[in-house]
């Protein structure tokens, strides 16, 4: 096979699969609606299980779920037949995977959970099997065709099951009101719980480590205190220590262009009056969305009455992970 040939394949199982999505879009009707309601009901938690490559799709959804707002995890069916079972609780709910529907683990299963009065919410290509017929509902992810020239790998059912897992975790994480706060407390560790955990106060330079001099400070007194602090820019205060404006690196470049004597000015004379800051409170993330707008690299923190409290720039929040 050529390159063009490699491509050509690529992009026609890319679009059997995108028709393969289209036929899904069409089967969903008020049983999708019904196996939301359960499982947003659900007292438990929500236990998913498939055999195979449906028990990979399985293993995700549950994952999906979990880090959206509903409680759940992955039981492999094999397994749940040796003792696994008994993971199961009566105000538990299950989903349940086959794209034939007479998996024979998975339906195995089935006069169990029937004996403890657990919902089962099934998702098959078969909306005549077992499976599909004895779940309290039935969610049909029938296809008619796999991406596979042969027409056996699954593929596009695979996708099908995958997708309509991913469309039951939106509609209940929007149910739920499930916010940014309520994602990050899911997801403490790596950039997501970063960006959406870690505060200004948390980063900033606080105390001593703040660029700062009064607004009588001459211009010499403001380069050596942001040559000391290294943060490219010193915040310019009031007697009250309220932030009136800060002056930086750039700052000090358009005095070198005026061509000024920087022996006999005041800082307060060339800085850049107010200028952008950020409450300690505020998202880091928030922080960095601020400098991106404004084509800045430094920020002053502020609180409530204006007064200088920290400050930081994009190398601190580079640090942090942030970025």
């Amino acid at each position: 096979m050529t390159a063009t040939d490699f491509l050509a394949s690529a992009r026609r199982t890319l679009q059997l699969e995108i028709a393969a999505l289209e036929e899904v879009t069409q089967h969903l009707d008020a049983d999708f609606s019904q196996a939301c309601d359960l499982i947003l009901h659900c007292s438990g938690r929500v236990v998913v299980t498939g055999m195979g490559k449906s028990g990979h799709i399985a293993n995700k959804i549950a994952a999906t779920l979990a880090s959206t707002g509903t409680p759940a995890f992955f039981m492999h069916p094999g397994e749940a037949s040796h003792g696994d079972l008994g993971m199961v609780t009566r105000s538990d709910l299950v989903v349940a995977l086959s794209n034939s529907g007479e998996t024979q683990e998975v339906t195995s299963l089935l006069p169990q959970l029937k004996r403890l009065g657990i919902p089962v919410v099934s998702i098959t290509g078969a909306p005549a099997s077992t499976l599909a017929r004895e779940a309290s509902v039935h969610l049909n992810a029938s296809i008619s065709r796999e991406a596979c020239p042969l027409n056996l790998a699954p593929t596009s059912s695979t996708t099908a099951a995958l997708v309509l897992g991913d469309a039951l975790a939106i509609a209940l994480l929007e149910a739920r009101g499930f916010g940014p706060d309520d994602f990050a407390r899911s997801h403490p560790g790596g950039s997501l719980g970063r960006r959406l955990l870690l505060r200004v106060a948390d980063v900033m330079h606080k105390e001593a480590a703040i660029p700062q001099v009064k607004s009588s400070a001459s211009l010499r007194e403001a380069l050596l205190e942001m040559t000391r602090k290294g943060l490219g820019f010193t915040c310019i205060l009031d007697e009250q220590g309220q932030l009136l404006g800060v002056y930086t690196d750039g700052d000090l470049r358009r005095t070198l262009d005026q061509q000024a004597n920087l022996h006999d000015l005041q800082v307060a004379e060339l800085m850049t009056r107010g200028g952008k800051s950020i409450h300690p409170e505020a998202l880091a993330a928030e922080a960095v969305h601020l400098m991106e707008k404004n084509e800045i690299t430094a920020l002053p923190v502020t609180n409530d009455r204006g007064q200088v409290v920290g400050a930081l720039n994009m190398h601190d929040l580079l640090k942090a992970g942030v970025i």
